[in-house]
């Protein structure tokens, strides 16, 4: 899990650009990145436009690094990328501090520890931080000068992280202390200590990257640099089902931030969820969820956001496995058309040249499949030029999940016998619409200040079973959102032990049982109000006396929910008919996303009609037809959306095109990347090529593996071995 983080940096986009060979310009693009650990080398050359290079010490999860970080950087630099850095802010390759060679010090004991007083270990002699102001001096002086020294102006501190089961070290009691002004209370002893000792957890790392950041700014300015500063981290979701608490929605409040990476990957998204009555994983629904979590509590920052993708993952696998997932949270995250900026893989040395298991029954490990290979880098060169759209999703829109922080502040440990498992309360209301074919949003309770916030949304779910609001303001704002005529849907038996810990719904003058109650109370609703439908000023309160993980932990428990929102969206909100169907598409310029979903209102395939060229299929075949069962995905490339047909132009490839020449009558592009890897490029010509040549970067004519016409679509298909010294292919027609 910790061996990732994401990054996307951002050029602009033309949204009529739809092929993928529009040459490389001379200035400094970061809309496509990686990130490694590695000096650059010929087999993980995959020709982002930024190489974010982790750690001044290399990545604890690897073996140790053998070169400086500078040679490092500038390994990089010499082929032509952008550098950047990035290292983890909760853990890292930091020894050197723990073991007293920087101060003298030893400092072992300041790492997260759980009840049974064991630290929690990232590595070895690589703990889980408790952030001390020692240990953000030594994160300061001993990496980030470095980094800013060394000439780089883009600095990612990725996963700022306190597991919920931490809170026991002498570190964590000294900074309980010094916050609350009070002793250490143990939090396995009452659901109010777990409370204050997750507000803790988040506040200390919100003031470990504060100051990291304003360090890093200030120390960049002082040499002439403007340094950006950039947050890499799981989503609120993830982090919720994983027992973690990080500082999420509150990043937003502070200035140094210049942006966000979305940790969304099969390894985050596989995490099983109830659906139906059954928990199993499903990758492509808690994906879309995860993105969604992350855009819409980042856009009214107006920062960079970049979404991320793995084509491997931490946990040992087999391929198809991963290629599978791979396919839905590539999907997923495009369905976002604001986003068009993207962490294109994480760790190349280990997609590139680990080995893992041939098959699901097999034995055998083995290198990525060459098929495989020639997938994901046509995948990956299309988000070179993935456009930004004002194109939405298909489906219905309309209807919001109500998130906050304090959604990591309740799952660990168990009080009272309340159990959420799986993060069913959260699920309970998004899985039964996003499952009906309804692109689910969530809003941030953080965000309700802002008053755009609540525009599109008809109908907002909403629950205080597995989150409680932070302060009361916020109620401010949604009741009057529904005296404008919003509809809220409040799910909740407000029985769950955080009902009643200290804070400000029952404290000083507010003697309130419950917070839903403030809420209640701001509508003219007396409190603890029974089941059924409520008018405030235009609008309209539900209230269902059913914690929403009633609806997804039992088969069919979500009919009497799903039909009561039903008839509030359209006969209340009169938002139109509320359709329910078992798909999503989207088109983004050239390009048309589909996901048909499986466990929904019917097993039919989707059917689209046309002339593309199929995106995940690594011969990049033309169809005129493609069908998309369920369960499964599809990216295609439409050549009917194509503006200037008759010039010729690179629809899709396994490589990254440069140099490109036109001329009357010939077309010619140079093409690069990793060594050991298949190229295919489909090229749309004017007329049939009367004559190809391909070249390596010595001028050794090659013969392709394939060459083939296509009639109706006026495209050449080509195959041969990759080269990261560049292949010269010219065609005269």
């Amino acid at each position: 899990m910790k061996n990732r983080s994401v990054i996307f940096l951002s050029f602009l986009t033309v949204c009529s650009v739809g092929v993928f060979s529009q040459a490389i310009k001379e200035q400094k693009k970061e809309k496509t990145v990686f990130q490694t650990a590695q000096p650059w080398r010929p087999t993980i050359d995959n020709r982002g436009d930024a190489a974010i290079v982790y750690g001044v010490g290399g990545n604890p999860s690897e073996k140790q690094i053998k070169h400086r970080f500078e040679d490092r950087v500038n390994s990089w630099r010499g082929r032509g990328y952008t550098t950047h850095f990035m290292t983890g802010i909760a853990w890292g390759e930091y020894k050197d501090y723990f073991t007293g060679k920087w101060d003298g010090k030893k400092h072992l004991d300041e790492g997260q520890v759980q009840f049974n007083g064991d630290t929690i270990w990232h590595g070895h002699l690589v703990p889980y931080i408790v952030p001390s102001e020692n240990y953000l001096k030594y994160i300061k002086e001993a990496h980030i000068k470095r980094v800013i020294d060394a000439g780089i102006d883009a600095i990612y501190l990725e996963e700022p992280e306190s597991w919920a089961r931490a809170g026991y070290s002498d570190a964590f009691k000294r900074e309980w202390n010094d916050y609350y002004h009070f002793d250490w209370r143990p939090q396995n002893e009452s659901p109010e200590n777990t409370y204050l000792s997750n507000k803790l957890k988040y506040h200390l790392y919100y003031r470990a990257l504060e100051e990291v950041f304003t360090f890093a700014k200030e120390y960049g300015k002082s040499k002439g640099m403007n340094v950006r500063c950039y947050v890499p981290t799981h989503s609120l979701i993830n982090y919720s089902q994983w027992m973690i608490v990080s500082p999420e929605a509150s990043l937003a409040s502070m200035k140094c931030v210049d942006g966000y990476i979305a940790q969304v990957w099969t390894g985050t998204s596989r995490e099983p969820n109830y659906y139906n009555g059954l928990a199993k994983e499903r990758v492509f629904e808690t994906a879309f969820l995860e993105y969604g979590s992350m855009e819409s509590m980042t856009a009214p920052t107006g920062r960079k956001m970049f979404f991320l993708t793995d084509p491997v993952e931490d946990r040992a696998q087999d391929w198809a496995d991963y290629k599978k997932n791979y396919e839905a949270t590539f999907t997923a995250q495009l369905l976002y058309p604001n986003i068009d900026n993207y962490e294109i893989m994480p760790w190349p040395e280990r997609i590139y040249e680990g080995l893992y298991r041939k098959s699901k029954n097999s034995n055998e490990k083995i290198r990525i499949p060459q098929r495989y290979s020639t997938q994901m880098q046509v995948m990956i060169n299309a988000l070179n030029f993935m456009p930004l759209s004002e194109n939405q999703v298909s489906g219905s829109h309309g209807i919001s999940v109500l998130l906050a922080n304090s959604l990591m502040f309740q799952r660990f440990p168990i009080h009272n016998g309340y159990e959420d498992p799986r993060l069913s309360n959260f699920y309970g209301q998004a899985l039964p619409f996003l499952k009906r074919g309804i692109p689910v949003k969530t809003v941030h309770f953080e965000n309700l200040s802002l008053s755009e916030i609540l525009k599109d949304t008809k109908v907002l779910l909403m629950t205080y079973s597995n989150m409680k609001p932070l302060s009361p303001e916020a109620h401010h704002y949604l009741s009057e959102w529904v005296k404008n005529g919003g509809i809220i849907v409040y799910s909740a038996r407000d029985d769950d032990p955080y009902q009643t810990v200290q804070e400000w719904w029952n404290t000083g003058a507010n003697k309130y049982a419950a917070p839903a109650d403030h809420l209640f109370g701001k509508m003219n609703i007396a409190a603890h109000p029974t089941e059924g439908e409520y008018h405030y000023g235009k609008g309209t309160l539900y209230v269902f006396r059913h914690d929403p993980k009633e609806y997804v932990l039992t088969e069919n428990g979500d009919t009497g929910f799903v039909s009561e929102v039903k008839k509030l969206y359209e006969e209340n909100a009169k938002a139109g008919k509320l359709i329910f169907k078992n798909n999503f598409f989207l088109q983004r310029g050239n390009f048309d996303l589909i996901s048909v979903l499986d466990e929904s209102v019917s097993n039919e395939p989707y059917k689209i009609r046309g002339l593309f060229v199929d995106l995940f299929d690594p011969e990049l075949p033309v169809l005129t037809e493609k069908i998309v069962m369920p369960g499964s995905q599809a990216f295609l490339f439409d050549i009917n959306r194509i503006e200037h047909k008759k010039e010729p132009q690179v629809l899709a490839t396994a490589a990254r095109v440069y140099n490109e020449i036109k001329s009357s009558g010939e077309y010619s592009f140079v093409v690069k990347s990793p060594v050991n890897t298949m190229n295919v490029v489909r090229i749309l010509l004017p007329a049939e090529p009367k004559n190809i040549t391909v070249k390596d970067s010595n001028g050794n004519e090659l013969k392709p593996v394939s060459n083939n016409w296509d009639s109706k679509s006026k495209t050449c298909l080509l195959a041969f071995e990759n080269s990261p010294e560049g292949i010269h292919v010219s065609l005269q027609y």
